[in-house]
């Protein structure tokens, strides 16, 4: 039987932290920043935590 294979698209996008939580970039940075205010523009920069709801469901696909 051949191995199980992760889901490569969320290998990419999403890591995985010590605590068990997921990371990723945020969305909505790649164009149009004359239309964001300053503030949203800031807060954009960094990443964010995946919300609870579906950290199972994504660790499961990753960890295959």
């Amino acid at each position: 039987m051949p191995k199980q294979k992760s889901n490569r698209a969320a290998a990419k996008r999403f890591k995985k932290t010590a605590n068990g939580g997921l990371k990723s970039a945020n969305a909505y940075t790649s164009h149009r920043f004359h239309g964001k205010t300053k503030k949203q523009r800031r807060q954009l920069r960094g990443t964010s935590m995946m919300d609870a709801t579906n950290v199972k469901r994504y660790i499961k696909m990753l960890s295959k």
